[in-house]
């Protein structure tokens, strides 16, 4: 027998999940309601100053003219989309340049991550000595200082670095790049590329591992038992149960890839002659870098196309990985 608790005026009543009998409610009073919200209000607040606020003022700033100083500024409209696309002989081909750049960093991170990471996660999770050890120094390079690393980096690749000391050491001294590795037009996007990836592997193998220690052994030890070599128990069993760990991995670096420029704006800062700028580190110059020229609303309106292809992109990502459920 159950009997009703009478409760006061203004109380909110909140039903638990409980199944079967006993089942009850929880009935908060308008204090206990009013202190709920108070507790949530500072966290609203600064999301909607600092999230939503921001969010309107650059959607607003890309249909403008302005330098960021001048009391007042010119309403342009779709003008700065359209210079940015194709109208301005100025503008638009460093954008078109820096797109392409940002084209090839997102086929080649994520692909050369998930390549790298997966057959890595394997040996760690066949690991029986040093685990801990081992599972430490992979991933050193993901908890170091970014700018530190790529000062390092650069260091290294300097004409007379590490990498051209080492390469003359091994008689390879014709691989070596004279002018250094991110002052050749031709391997510096390449060297980016690679450096980008050593900084996502260590995460993308802890996730793989992580996936790798919740997959049953019988349905792997049934496949050996059916004479499947390790290569097929990896790729045919093991594979397929870590496809939403793979989207994970690809999404994160994909978006690295579209709005990242932090590694390109220290080590190269978009050059030789702008073969390693990418769409972020080009926003940033409209943004920062014009000295007084009015292109904000140019870095606002090249920024929201970044957000507007992100959107898409994860999107379209998250479909296919769907239907391939």
């Amino acid at each position: 027998m159950t009997t009703d608790v009478p409760t006061s005026p203004g109380a909110v009543t909140v039903s638990r999940g409980r199944t079967g009998r006993g089942r009850g409610r929880r009935r908060y009073q308008p204090r206990e309601v009013a202190w709920a919200y108070a507790f949530v209000a500072p966290a609203i607040v600064l999301f909607a100053v600092m999230g939503v606020y921001t969010l309107f003022w650059g959607l607003q700033l890309s249909f403008v003219q302005w330098n960021g100083l001048t009391p007042t500024w010119l309403w342009v409209g779709l003008r700065n989309y359209t210079d940015l696309l194709w109208a301005s002989p100025v503008f638009s081909p460093p954008v078109r340049a820096a797109a392409l750049n940002t084209v090839w960093v997102m086929i080649a991170a994520p692909l050369l991550t998930v390549v790298i990471s997966f057959p890595l996660a394997l040996a760690l999770n066949r690991a029986r000595r040093f685990v801990g050890l081992l599972r430490s120094v992979y991933f050193v390079p993901y908890i170091t200082t970014g700018i530190a690393v790529y000062l390092a980096w650069q260091y290294v690749l300097e004409p007379n670095g590490a990498i051209n000391t080492l390469l003359g050491a091994l008689g390879l001294g014709s691989l070596s790049q004279p002018q250094g590795w991110l002052g050749n037009p031709d391997t510096a996007l390449p060297t980016l590329i690679v450096i980008m990836v050593w900084s996502a592997v260590p995460v993308a193998t802890l996730l793989y591992l992580t996936g790798l220690q919740t997959i049953d052994p019988a349905l792997t030890e049934a496949a050996q038992i059916d004479g499947a070599s390790w290569w097929r128990v990896n790729l045919s069993v093991v594979w397929p149960l870590l496809r939403g760990i793979t989207a994970v991995i690809v999404l994160l670096n994909l978006r690295d890839a579209l709005q990242g420029f932090q590694i390109f704006l220290i080590m190269t800062d978009g050059g030789p002659g702008d073969h390693t700028n990418v769409l972020g580190l080009q926003t940033y110059r409209l943004a920062f870098q014009s000295e007084l020229a009015p292109t904000l609303g140019l870095a606002s309106a090249l920024g929201w196309m970044l957000f507007v292809a992100a959107v898409l992109v994860a999107f379209v990502h998250l479909r296919v990985t769907r239907e391939r459920r």
